[in-house]
């Protein structure tokens, strides 16, 4: 999958926008992502990575309807693609068989 694979704040953010489903805008994502990892989120940076999940192929976008609260401005929603979707599959195998091949011994001063 080439051109697909994720960094780690686009993985963050990819899966927050999956998370969100059929409500994932700018906003949200920044007050999801920020209370999950318990940390402010900047608003221009999961924009712009938003945007660029939109250049691969991960995501797309489209308006919503306007709202009063919003000033007669309309959202813009975003859910993954099929190939976002495969490229969160991918990162997540990684992810697992890696954690899977450490030795029982590498943590062991956890146990």
């Amino acid at each position: 999958m080439k051109g697909t694979q994720l960094g780690e704040f686009e993985e963050l953010v990819l899966l927050t926008i999956a998370l969100l489903y059929d409500d994932a805008y700018s906003v949200a994502v920044v007050e999801t992502l920020g209370q999950r990892l318990e940390r402010p989120m900047s608003l221009g940076a999961v924009h712009r990575t938003m945007q660029r999940l939109e250049e691969k192929g991960l995501v797309n976008s489209r308006f919503g309807e306007s709202t009063a609260e919003r000033g007669g401005r309309r959202k813009r929603l975003f859910t993954v693609t099929a190939v976002g979707e495969q490229a969160l599959q991918e990162a997540r195998r990684i992810r697992n068989e890696l954690w899977d091949g450490i030795p029982k011994t590498a943590f062991g001063h956890l146990s």
